[in-house]
């Protein structure tokens, strides 16, 4: 296991949700301190707190923000070149676990009462979230992050 797995698995054990995970596991190799970054990615679990995107997906392209986003006014090359980054991420991210939608991911919605509590009660945060967490960390670090 990669100390950034190790790292986004501790955060994960601290009810930190799936996008904090990642994003904070990374945010120091990009000079983003780790307050910044469980202050940002914190609105993103959840698939957005509505079953979309999965939280450790999105914590990935924050991951890939940090690491190569554009800053410079103008600067269309760091912005294609991040684009396809996230592109890259994202279709290996959907290949390895088959889609990207949290709902679809989970088998619920955790943005319904039902839903959530379906979710506590098999413990999915544990039996299937930390997979998709370790997922995205391995593939952020065989992308060269």
């Amino acid at each position: 296991m990669s100390e950034k797995t190790e790292r986004a698995n501790a955060y994960r054990g601290a009810s930190f949700n799936c996008s904090q995970a990642v994003f904070a596991a990374f945010a120091e190799d990009y000079d983003v301190e780790v307050e910044t970054a469980l202050r940002i990615s914190s609105a993103f679990g959840g698939g957005m707190r509505c079953g979309e995107v999965c939280g450790a997906a999105t914590g990935g392209l924050m991951a890939i923000g940090a690491a190569k986003g554009q800053y410079i006014p103008g600067d269309l090359g760091a912005k294609a070149d991040c684009g396809a980054r996230a592109a890259e991420f994202m279709a290996e991210f959907r290949r390895v676990n088959g889609c990207l939608l949290c709902r679809d991911l989970l088998g619920v919605d955790t943005s319904t009462p039902e839903g959530h509590e379906k979710f506590e009660l098999e413990n999915m945060g544990e039996l299937k979230c930390s997979g998709f967490i370790e997922n995205a960390i391995a593939i952020l670090e065989r992308l060269g992050y």
